[in-house]
């Protein structure tokens, strides 16, 4: 049996005064990072706080676009869609 995995959409807010899962915007999860949006920063942060909310190591996120846009696409494994976004707007 093959393990679980989903694409979630986030809309990244760099710079923001903390950070924060906000909720949803249309599709997406909108998702507020106090890291700058610049080298990466912002994109890690990202990555590590939809990590530390479904209780994954960070190697299972893989961002999979928008490395320099604030749209992205996120690949989560041991999750499907459904379970991810009920763990992430708990």
């Amino acid at each position: 049996m093959s393990e679980a995995t989903c694409r979630l959409k986030i809309k990244a807010v760099p710079g923001a005064s903390r950070s924060e899962i906000v909720g949803r915007l249309g599709e997406s999860l909108k998702i507020r990072v106090v890291a700058p949006p610049e080298g990466g920063k912002a994109n890690r942060e990202v990555l590590t706080l939809l990590a530390a909310k479904l209780g994954l190591a960070a190697a299972r996120v893989t961002l999979i676009s928008g490395q320099s846009s604030p749209a992205k696409v996120f690949e989560v494994s041991g999750y499907t869609a459904e379970q991810a976004w009920a763990r992430l707007l708990a």
